[in-house]
Order: C-alpha cells, then sequence, then structure tokens
C-alpha cells in the first residue's frame, strides 16, 4: 500500500499526479529545480526536496538525486510522469533497488520499447505490422520521401523529413547530432514518410495478474514539429474494423513484452486504412484526458493501484461515451516558425472550467495547466503551458465547446498558439473529419499549413476598437487616480482643442494611433472611427457601439510600462504603449544575427572567415527542448561569431555576424 508518493516530475503532469493522491488519500512530494522553487506543483505538495541547479541533467534527469530526495521525504513510492526519466529504465532499476515502488512498467520492457529499431522487430515477432526501419544508408530514391528519426527519443528531436538522395546524409548527420545530445543516444534510423498519414494510438492498461485493457484509441494526427498538438477520441472517421485491429495489436504488443500499468501503442496509418506500428510509449501520455472523458477512467489513479497489486475488473474496460478533443497550449508563435516564447504568466484563466486535473463528471472543459499567473516561463522545459480539454455528446459538440472555451481565455504575459487553435477546431477541413500529419505543414494536396490558421483572431479592425478600448480605458483610471481635480472628466479643457492621441504596438507590429477627445459631460468620442461610439469608459471595462451593436471590451494593463491586454469577443489583442517621445536606438553592424528568443548555444557548423551561402546553416539556438536553426540572410563570410557552444544568450543577443561580399558568394555557390 502507497503511503507517500513522490513525483519525478514538474508543471502540469506533476500537478496531475498531486491532484489523484489527494483524492485517494496518498501523501505527496514534489521535487523543483531552482527555476522552479515557485511553481505550483511545488507549492501543492505536501512536502518539497530541492534539487540543485537549473539545467534538466542537474534536476529533473539526475536519478541518483531524486531517489535520494524520495528517501530523504520518506515516500515508499515515485511516480515518473512523462517525459525526462519516465522511460529510463536505469531510473526504474535505481528506485527499485532503494526499496521504493515504481509507479510504472517493470524495467525489462522499459528496454524493449526503449529503442525504435528493436520495438519494431518485437512488433513483427509478435504478429504485429510495422513500418520498415532503414539504415540511411540503405535507403533509395524508391523510398522517398522517408523521416529520419532518432532511435533512443521522442518529442521530435532527431526527426527530419528527406524527400531528397542528395539531402540525406547531411540530415543523417544533423539528426544522429541532435539525438546524441538530447538522448546520449546517436543511433538513427529511416521509415517511409506518409504526407497524410493518420497517427493513432491505442491506451493500454495491464495489471500484475495477466489481463490487458485496450482502452480505446486516439487520434493524434494533428502535430507541429512532429508534437503534437491536437488530439481526440474516439479516432474521426476511421471504419470498426481498423478499430478492432489496433486495439489487438495494441494488445498483443503489451503481451509480448510482460507489460505492466498504463502505456501506449503508436500506429501510423495510410490513407487506404493500411496501420503500421510505429512505437511504444511506456508510460502515460500527455493526451490522456480525453480517454479519461469518454471512459470516467482516472488513469493516474489505475497507474497506483496496479503497482500496488490490485487487479483490473473482469468485466473489461468501460465503453466510450461521446467525444472529447484536447488542445495542448504552447508558449510559442505559430506565425514565426514555432519560435518559443518566454516571460510572466499574468493571467490565465479559462471561464467555464468544470473541472481541474480531475475527471469530467457532465459534458464540458477541463483544464489541467502547469501555470497560474506569476509564473515564469522560461527556456530550460517545455512550452507546454496547459491543456484544454472538452467533452461533448458528438464530435462537432466537443469542437464547438472547445473552440469557445479558448477563444475567451484570458492568457496575458505570454504569447501562446490559443488563436491557431481555435482556428484549426473551427476549419472546414477539421470538422469534417480530415485530419492528417501534414494538416499544421502544408503537406499534401490541401495541408492548411500554419500561415492562414496562425492569423490572430482579431483583425486589423478588431485591433483598432482594442487599442481605442485601451485608449479610453487609459484615460479613465488617469482620472480616477488623480490626486486633484478628481471630479472632472478626463482629458477636459476649457476651450475645444487637439485630439488626445495614444500610440501602440499591437500583436502584428504595426503602430496603431488613437485619437479622442473628451467633452464636459465626460464621453469620450473616437476622431478618426466612423460608426463607432464610447457608450461607458472604466479602467477595466469599456463597451463600444460599433454601427449600432454593443461589445464589451476587458481591459488589463500590466507594469511599468503599462502593457495592456484586450480581451472581447473579436478576440484577444495585447498593446504596448509607445512614447510620444524619440528613443534612441542601438547601432547594430550589418549582416549581424541576433538571437530570437533566450536560449543555450548549441551546434555550431561554421568558423569565422568561412565562406557561406544564403540560408546556409550557422549553427542551432536551442529553447524549450527545441532547436532552431539559424541561417545566413545572404552569401559571404562569417567575420564574428562571439558565442560557443553550451552558452546561454538572452533574446537580441549578437550569434554572428556576416558580411556580404559578392566574390565570395560566387564562390560559396
Amino acid at each position: 500500500m502507497i503511503t507517500t508518493l513522490l513525483v519525478a516530475n514538474r508543471g502540469e503532469i506533476a500537478r496531475r499526479v498531486l491532484r489523484t493522491c489527494r483524492t485517494l488519500g496518498i501523501g505527496t512530494v514534489a521535487v523543483y529545480s531552482d527555476a522552479d522553487a515557485d511553481a505550483p506543483h511545488t507549492r501543492e505538495a505536501d512536502a518539497a526536496v530541492r534539487l540543485p541547479g537549473r539545467a534538466p541533467a542537474d534536476t529533473y534527469l539526475n536519478g541518483a538525486a531524486i531517489v535520494a530526495a524520495a528517501e530523504r521525504a520518506g515516500a515508499d513510492a515515485v511516480h515518473p510522469g512523462y517525459g525526462f526519466l519516465s522511460e529510463n529504465a536505469g531510473f526504474a532499476r535505481e528506485v527499485r533497488a532503494a526499496g521504493l515502488t515504481w509507479v510504472g512498467p517493470p524495467p525489462e520492457a522499459i528496454d524493449d520499447m526503449g529503442s525504435k529499431i528493436r520495438a519494431k522487430e518485437i512488433a513483427r515477432r509478435a504478429g504485429v505490422p510495422a513500418a520498415a526501419a532503414l539504415e540511411p544508408e540503405e535507403v533509395t530514391a524508391a523510398d522517398l520521401p522517408v523521416l529520419i528519426k532518432a532511435s533512443a527519443g521522442g518529442g521530435g528531436r532527431g526527426m527530419r523529413i528527406v524527400r531528397a538522395l542528395d539531402a540525406l546524409p547531411a540530415e543523417a548527420e544533423a539528426a544522429r547530432a541532435e539525438a546524441a545530445a538530447a538522448f546520449g543516444d546517436a543511433a538513427v534510423f529511416c521509415e517511409r514518410y506518409l504526407e497524410r498519414g493518420r497517427h493513432i494510438e491505442v491506451q493500454l492498461l495491464a495489471d500484475t495478474h495477466g489481463t490487458v485493457w485496450a482502452v480505446g484509441e486516439r487520434d493524434c494526427s494533428l502535430q507541429r514539429r512532429h508534437q503534437k498538438v491536437v488530439e481526440e477520441t474516439p479516432a474521426p472517421g476511421i471504419p470498426d474494423e481498423l478499430r478492432e485491429r489496433l486495439h489487438e495489436a495494441a494488445r498483443r504488443m503489451a503481451g509480448a513484452i510482460g507489460y505492466t500499468g498504463a502505456g501506449t501503442a503508436e500506429f501510423l496509418a495510410d490513407t487506404d486504412g493500411t496501420p503500421a506500428f510505429l512505437e511504444m510509449n511506456t508510460r502515460l501520455q500527455v493526451e490522456h484526458p480525453v480517454t479519461e472523458c469518454v471512459t470516467g477512467l482516472d488513469l493516474v489513479e489505475w497507474q497506483l493501484r496496479i503497482a500496488e497489486g490490485e487487479a483490473l475488473p473482469p468485466e473489461g474496460p468501460p465503453s466510450p461515451s461521446g467525444h472529447a478533443i484536447e488542445a495542448r497550449l504552447y508558449a510559442e508563435d505559430p506565425a514565426h516558425d514555432w519560435r518559443p516564447s518566454g516571460g510572466t504568466v499574468a493571467a490565465f484563466e479559462v471561464p467555464g472550467t468544470a473541472a481541474e486535473f480531475g475527471v469530467l463528471s457532465a459534458h464540458g472543459i477541463r483544464v489541467d495547466s502547469g501555470v497560474a499567473p506569476g509564473s515564469t516561463v522560461g527556456v530550460d522545459y517545455d512550452p507546454l503551458l496547459a491543456k484544454v480539454i472538452a467533452w461533448g455528446a458528438h464530435r462537432g459538440d466537443a469542437a464547438r465547446r472547445l473552440a469557445a472555451a479558448l477563444a475567451r481565455a484570458h492568457l496575458h504575459g505570454v504569447g501562446t498558439n490559443r488563436d491557431l487553435l481555435v482556428r484549426v477546431l473551427r476549419d472546414t477541413a477539421f470538422r469534417a473529419g480530415d485530419v492528417h500529419t501534414g494538416f499544421l505543414t502544408g503537406a499534401g494536396a490541401d495541408g492548411r499549413g500554419p500561415g492562414a490558421l496562425a492569423r490572430p483572431l482579431a483583425d486589423p479592425a478588431a485591433e483598432r476598437l482594442a487599442a481605442l478600448a485601451a485608449a479610453v480605458a487609459d484615460a479613465a483610471a488617469n482620472r480616477r487616480a488623480a490626486p486633484a481635480l478628481g471630479g472632472l472628466p478626463a482629458g477636459w479643457r476649457n476651450l475645444p482643442s487637439q485630439p488626445q492621441v495614444k500610440r501602440y504596438r499591437g500583436d502584428t507590429g504595426e503602430e496603431l494611433a488613437i485619437a479622442y477627445r473628451c467633452t464636459r459631460d465626460g464621453r469620450f468620442h473616437p476622431a478618426d472611427l466612423d460608426g463607432v461610439r464610447v457608450e461607458r469608459a472604466e479602467p477595466d471595462e469599456v463597451v463600444l457601439e460599433i454601427d449600432g451593436v454593443r461589445r464589451t471590451f476587458g481591459v488589463t494593463a500590466y507594469g511599468p510600462d503599462r502593457m495592456t491586454c484586450v480581451d472581447s469577443p473579436l478576440g484577444a489583442v495585447t498593446l504596448r504603449p509607445l512614447s510620444r517621445f524619440c528613443e534612441s536606438g542601438v547601432d547594430i553592424a550589418p549582416g549581424t544575427l541576433l538571437a530570437p528568443m533566450p536560449g543555450t548555444v548549441g551546434r555550431i557548423a561554421v568558423a569565422v572567415g568561412q565562406p557561406v551561402r544564403a540560408d546556409q546553416p550557422l549553427l542551432w539556438l536551442e529553447a524549450m527542448k527545441m532547436e532552431h536553426r539559424i541561417t545566413a540572410p545572404a552569401a559571404g563570410v562569417v567575420t564574428e561569431l562571439p558565442v560557443a557552444p553550451g552558452q546561454r544568450v538572452d533574446a537580441g543577443a549578437a550569434l554572428a555576424v556576416v558580411h556580404e561580399d559578392d566574390a565570395n558568394s560566387q564562390d560559396s555557390d
């Protein structure tokens, strides 16, 4: 019987496990890095143990330190969550050797599935169809396109799509380097890449008494950078015969390796419906809440019960009811190659949330979040902020609920992919069930790509209305805070004068100039927005009438720079006030490449004095578990390289200088 559980993780999955433990009466211990000293999971556990340092290698990937923390805090069991050490057989053995209960599968099963190449061999022996794993040197033109994958990893690291044979050696080498840095194993392989494949996975539960459940399947086809963005269950549009084939194949895989606990078998289905085994995740999946919604099961609870030796009920898993969809809120900018965005979360609220981390009792919205107002989003960890899940009577019902919840959410301080998620959920092709792995990348004949879907929900007209709301709310706030003559209307003048003008920088980078007057009766009047009337202006709420239609805008200003977030049904807008005075600029040498975000310099592919061609990779910047390639803006010569591998840099730091030179441009070609 488990009495006290240490959660060897952070963020939303740590909070998720803590929540079930509280329900079951199990004591909890958190571990935290220096970066997470004030994180929600650290505060919510009964006890917390510091793992000195910030880097994952020193903290959440330090198995010996975590086992020592469990012993020091009096824990008798360890739950690894997902990511970090969750699929590390050595860590599982360390936990068991310390006399602690490991809430996960046997280390031998983790070993078997830890190599994707070996996992495919086991699948074939078990009679499970598996995609061929080719060595990069074995690939021929007939095999193209192929996907290079790291044998030991996941999460999109070490993965490359290759469509031309001459590009394969360089991409394979880059994938090996990334895999070695991320997983300590440089082994890679190639498998056929499907432009419009369906990524379908089966949730497994297996007890120590020989019972294996296939608890439904999930479609996880909507991905960016080979990482999932939207997941749902049941998988839309697949025939019952294919569904049963997938469930049976997953059960066979679990039986072949003596699996226990929760796990997931992942498959890729071709356009003709032919499935092929990809890999098995020997842990709880990020997207497990959708399965909990439609079955009513608490999968974390069952992980704990199975670890304690309890048997699964003989009647089998519950049948799914309704439909559930999960959207992952990432701190990133889809319009700029999914660039991570950090900062401090000023506000995070999803109105109408019926449950947090728990199983829903009725159709509605669930939120599993790793952040709270005041949380700092840094570059050391995954950019996942939260998961928003909708459960509805059918797929259309769930999609509508989820889109509305995301659109109404208050997300201030950190840039997110929220608007893209809303557009996806309202997209006609998505609503029709036409989902595939190329949906967000533009692959395939009708791939949407991030361009159209990443547009802000607030169009330029809505952004100007939001700026007007921000301007008059600011005037109202100034008047309310005035130490003298507080009874006078904002901007009052004895005689008519020029309009007041406030300038902002909006989400699109455009400058917005808002002109308005305030009359003797205290009412604001826009100077250049025809058909718009200010009905009411308070510091935190403005009501505008636009062509006879009233709309309410919530306004919140933060910090000394007065960053202003405006929420309305027209779309959320973040505005930054611009000074009325000229600001002195900083001279930047021509050809200087600046860091687009904070991060750590990874590999450097060039040297000072080396000729380069346009778009040639110079170095890679690592941030939030992703690599971002920094390329030459034009052909020329590298004249400065002021950074080194492993160096942490701030956004805007100089990474390299490329001097354009016509002669060298020709030579480099």
